[in-house]
């Protein structure tokens, strides 16, 4: 079975000489509350990438927050100093080569300006989508934050 999404991600992990192994389970990850309990951790401990859609540059803005948390488009919105609303599914695919469910907090087809909140500082380590719905990732949150050239803020509602 070819998984374009995850090998596309696998070549970015390369790229930044990151070595974080993919794990690609039986069980969907499409979900926070899906990828914790395939994964056997906290839900808290997954970091779930939700794209925005700017509505200044009609550009996408990635929000990368815990998975038991919700995003406050607001806090992101003033974090950017533009205005945002959510970015639909066809908008996402574009924006960074990956289906929703699958989407990585990096290694999309464009630069995105990306926030990572707070509350995933509280873990040494955090679990991501790694290009498909059945795969994932667990990186350090320092490396994490370094790989998207992201801000680190309180974004969560």
């Amino acid at each position: 079975m070819s998984r374009p999404g995850l090998q596309k991600f696998a070549a970015a992990l390369l790229d930044l000489g990151l070595e974080c192994p993919v794990r690609t389970l039986p069980d969907t990850t499409r979900t926070a509350a899906d990828a914790a309990a395939a994964i056997g951790c906290s839900q808290s401990q997954i970091a779930k990438s939700i794209i925005f859609r700017s509505r200044a540059g009609d550009t996408p803005v990635l929000a990368v927050v815990c998975g038991t948390n919700r995003v406050s488009v607001e806090k992101l919105a003033a974090v950017f100093g533009d205005t945002l609303s959510k970015a639909g599914a066809d908008f996402v695919k574009s924006a960074t080569g990956y289906a929703i469910g699958g989407v990585p907090p990096f290694g999309h087809t464009q630069i995105i300006k990306t926030c990572l909140d707070d509350a995933l500082f509280e873990f040494t380590t955090v679990w991501a989508a790694a290009g498909d719905s059945n795969s994932v990732f667990e990186v350090e949150t320092e490396k994490l934050l370094a790989a998207t050239l992201g801000i680190q803020a309180d974004i969560k509602a």
